[in-house]
């Protein structure tokens, strides 16, 4: 899930506020062991955490450390767990070293609830002057992130607002990235990829604290933002919708994520001096970030690819794991 970027200002003003965050426990304590939908919680091993930028950002890495390293960025809200676990085995199989981590403010890497926080009312009037931090930030944590396991350049892939970082980073750090895959995204130029009233309103809909209350409403707003030709099977969802409660229930975070992108500036420009192979891909379907999102950030870089899958949502079907990964694939093979 991502955000909507400065679409949002189209929306009534009673639309606008912060899902609810329901505390939880200190950044640096785990309120439970990690693990993974379909997985024995006691099997799973400890994710190991990195300093990064003066934060510490929890992450895992799948496949052969000599492969090609990819790392995936994660939208608005979402753990790292939400790149599938089979979606990541199969790209360990296609070659790639495999890293996946949690952004700052969600899953088990830091939360930036110290200091002065948000004042949403002031941000959608324009004023970013309370924000904690900024798209560019959540961009040089990932940098941070490849110097921690001592990585001089990767693929990058995200989706959503990982999109958003991972245009970042190619823009501030263009010698770190070997090639880029913007999914499900947009550039942030206030006009392209905005949402429907209903997507929007799913998106910001405050979420309870108690297990079943958040897997309700996780159900409720996957329904409406996910892929109308893909459906994701009920008992699924709701074990992965379960999985990521237990494995770190704060929603507090979700608000200072989302003032991020509000706050950030366009990538328009700095897109245009992108020199790397890029591939951006977008469901045909998606109702938070309209397609034309895609459209703009193609566009914006030289030579990008552009890859409309009809049926999709604003998620990662299962039945299009091998489209997308092949758009991954083929760009990094560009690369080479």
């Amino acid at each position: 899930m991502s955000g909507a970027g400065r679409a949002v200002d189209a929306v009534d003003p009673a639309l606008r506020g912060p899902a609810a965050g329901s505390g939880g426990a200190s950044a640096r304590t785990r309120t439970s062991a990690p693990y993974r939908t379909g997985h024995d919680p006691a099997s799973v091993r400890p994710m190991p955490r990195a300093k990064a930028n003066g934060i510490e950002i929890e992450y895992e890495t799948i496949g052969d450390a000599a492969a090609r390293p990819l790392l995936l960025v994660m939208g608005l809200g979402c753990q790292l767990t939400n790149w599938p676990d089979e979606f990541c085995a199969g790209l360990a199989e296609r070659g790639f070293y495999v890293i996946r981590y949690d952004n700052r403010d969600v899953g088990l890497s830091d939360y930036i609830d110290q200091g002065p926080q948000p004042d949403m009312g002031a941000v959608f009037s324009g004023d970013y002057s309370s924000v904690p931090y900024r798209i560019a930030d959540m961009a040089a944590d990932a940098v941070g992130l490849l110097d921690a396991l001592g990585i001089p350049a990767a693929h990058i892939a995200g989706v959503s607002m990982g999109g958003m970082i991972v245009q970042q980073i190619a823009i501030d750090f263009p010698e770190r990235v070997l090639s880029l895959a913007s999914i499900m995204s947009m550039p942030g130029d206030g006009e392209s990829g905005k949402p429907t009233r209903a997507a929007l309103e799913a998106l910001i809909a405050p979420v309870p604290g108690d297990l079943a209350g958040a897997v309700e409403a996780g159900v409720r707003t996957w329904r409406t933002i996910g892929s109308p030709d893909y459906p994701a099977p009920e008992e699924e969802l709701r074990a992965r919708l379960a999985a990521a409660h237990a494995r770190a229930p704060r929603r507090d975070g979700f608000t200072r994520q989302f003032a991020a992108i509000q706050a950030s500036p366009d990538r328009t420009e700095g897109l245009r001096g992108v020199r790397v192979p890029t591939v951006v891909v977008h469901g045909a379907a998606d109702q938070l970030i309209a397609p034309s999102g895609a459209e703009a950030t193609a566009a914006a870089v030289p030579g990008a690819e552009l890859v409309l899958l009809p049926g999709m949502g604003h998620d990662l079907p299962r039945e299009l794991w091998p489209a997308i990964t092949d758009a991954i694939v083929r760009t990094a093979d560009r690369a080479s």
